[in-house]
């Protein structure tokens, strides 16, 4: 993002060398992107997750029900680049709520988990990629590499409106990638429709 180094910055980066991490961050297409952080298997993705952030001055935010944001807590998840969601400012629709806060920001990242959850599912929830096509931004490709030690962008996707191509364009960019805990990994496919 062209931001300077400062000394949280420098101090997260020798701590994530100093505990075996690579940092990717393929450049950025503009300002705004959806990233999908995967696989998401275990609590100890977190870590990693927040150093990089402070690592790479990157505007990573991520989104949460408004009523987990009360003081003194709500203080502390905001710092860690927490977004407040109110579902009831757009009728209800948790993607429109979200969309609207992309759009409405100079530079966002906004990161989502697309399996929903630590343990293995069949599929991945879609609304990730609602967002970003709604809103017209790319979805970034964000890897939890536990195997290869690696975690950041490795590539992006544009939604095209083709689900099942743009799925295979991410399941492409994920090959290879080992989540903390295996077992929990499930398969790169959109959730079925009507599930």
């Amino acid at each position: 993002m062209n931001r300077p180094h400062t000394f949280t910055s420098r101090l997260a980066s020798a701590a994530l060398r100093l505990a075996g991490w690579q940092v990717v961050l393929a450049p950025l297409p503009g300002p705004r992107v959806v990233a999908v952080a995967a696989p998401h298997t275990s609590n100890a993705d977190f870590w990693p997750g927040i150093f990089w952030r402070w690592a790479t001055r990157s505007p990573a935010r991520w989104v949460a029900k408004h009523s987990l944001f009360r003081p003194p807590v709500g203080w502390l998840l905001r710092w860690w680049g927490g977004l407040p969601v109110d579902r009831r400012r757009a009728g209800g629709n948790f993607v429109d709520a979200v969309v609207q806060i992309i759009r409405e920001s100079d530079e966002i990242m906004l990161t989502i988990a697309p399996e929903g959850t630590r343990t293995r599912t069949e599929h991945w929830k879609t609304g990730f990629y609602y967002m970003a096509l709604e809103a017209n931004v790319p979805i970034a490709v964000t890897v939890m590499d536990w195997g290869r030690k690696r975690f950041g962008i490795v590539g992006y996707v544009q939604p095209t409106g083709d689900i099942d191509a743009d799925f295979a364009a991410i399941r492409e960019l994920l090959r290879g990638v080992q989540g903390h805990t295996p077992e929990n990994m499930g398969p790169v496919v959109p959730r079925p429709a009507g599930e």
